[in-house]
């Protein structure tokens, strides 16, 4: 059920509140963290493929969780003991998809925080994303329909639990391997949350807008110490393989909740299939390239390095906030595009587009690059 003009006053302030209540706790946590980090000498190993300099810990991460689930249980408790009915009536029928998520966070948090404090190995994270993954299929959101993407519409249950849990595998991984340069991982993110909580809070689905809601809190003064922190004055942090995958999984839970919603969910005749994926097509799209890179040229595909699309940017001159500025802004362009055009422009016709465009983007990457290494004399790109 769709609720309407007498409670949207009272879901906008939830949303605004858990935002406030998130941004506010994460951003007394990090201080903390760094002060911990620089006492017990936790800090990011500098090497070849690393664009920043200087010792700067990769904790970060840690304080997302918390500051979330705190915000988001606080509202809810808030309104639960206030006797808002409005909260009950939104989160009877959340309640199941809500704490499947919730534990699935749990066991990517505990999974990055051993990786960041003394490794994982890329197996044993598999390993755990495909469990995150089978706990979202068990709370009953799987993409059982494509809207028409591949001319594809409904899908046996079956195959969409393998499609769904390979999704959430994919984007997980995606949001952690986009984490290159200050504030792309978490700049990305925050724009897809932003968005995400927009569709739930004007679709009616009230309790996953305060899910994104209060993700994307945590981010806002994260990404000011990652970008504006000065690392000669301890105050620059990185969010980890923490704070990459926990916000991956709340991500792949809100593109999923989009897809798996209701039929009336979207006011407009947007296509669902685009409205999920559209925030998420440049880490998706990036990895895939990447990916494909990495196998063409003989390399483990599992192992980094230095073909991101963000390294391109960087090679051709650019520095790390004019690389920011332009990839972000490239993500709100998909967004929009992709949103206003899917009323008119069949699914798949407008998913062929957004590859062309993301294709011959990095073609023309590439060859610029070329050509500023034949004028350099220098390898600039691998």
């Amino acid at each position: 059920m769709i609720l309407h003009d007498n409670s949207t006053l009272f879901w906008l302030e939830n949303d605004l509140l858990s935002f406030a209540i998130s941004a506010l706790l994460a951003g007394i946590i990090i201080p903390k963290i760094l002060l911990i980090a620089f006492r017990k000498n936790l800090f990011d190993e500098v090497n070849e493929r690393k664009v920043h300099r200087g010792v700067v810990p990769r904790l970060g991460g840690i304080a997302f969780f918390p500051a979330m689930l705190f915000a988001l249980f606080l509202v809810i408790a808030i309104d639960l003991r206030i006797g808002s009915g409005l909260m009950n009536v939104a989160l009877a029928s959340k309640i199941v998809p809500l704490s499947f998520e919730i534990c699935a966070i749990i066991l990517l948090y505990l999974v990055g925080i051993a990786d960041d404090l003394i490794g994982v190995r890329y197996m044993a994270k598999f390993v755990v994303q495909i469990i995150s993954a089978v706990l979202l299929v068990c709370s009953g959101m799987y993409v059982a329909n494509l809207y028409g993407i591949l001319w594809i519409n409904e899908i046996p249950i079956w195959l969409s639990c393998l499609f769904t849990a390979f999704i959430v595998v994919y984007v997980v991984n995606a949001i952690n391997l986009i984490d290159g340069i200050d504030g792309l991982a978490s700049g990305l993110s925050t724009i897809a949350l932003v968005f995400y909580s927009i569709v739930f809070f004007q679709g009616g689905e009230y309790i996953f807008s305060l899910v994104a809601a209060a993700t994307a809190g945590t981010l806002f003064p994260f990404f000011y110490y990652n970008v504006f922190g000065d690392p000669n004055k301890q105050k620059k942090i990185f969010m980890g393989d923490t704070g990459a995958l926990t916000t991956g999984m709340v991500l792949v839970f809100c593109a999923i909740a989009v897809m798996s919603a209701r039929p009336d969910f979207l006011n407009v005749d947007y296509n669902p299939a685009m409205v999920a994926l559209s925030p998420l097509i440049i880490p998706c799209f990036d990895v895939f390239r990447v990916y494909f890179h990495r196998v063409r040229h003989h390399r483990n595909p599992f192992l980094p390095d230095k073909c991101h699309i963000h390294h391109k940017l960087l090679a051709l001159g650019f520095n790390q906030a004019a690389a920011l500025m332009l990839i972000l802004g490239a993500s709100v362009a998909f967004i929009g595009i992709n949103v206003l055009l899917s009323p008119y422009v069949n699914p798949t016709l407008l998913l062929i587009l957004d590859v062309l465009i993301w294709t011959c983007g990095n073609m023309g990457l590439t060859k610029a690059i070329r050509i500023r290494e034949r004028k350099t004399g220098k390898v600039l790109y691998e």
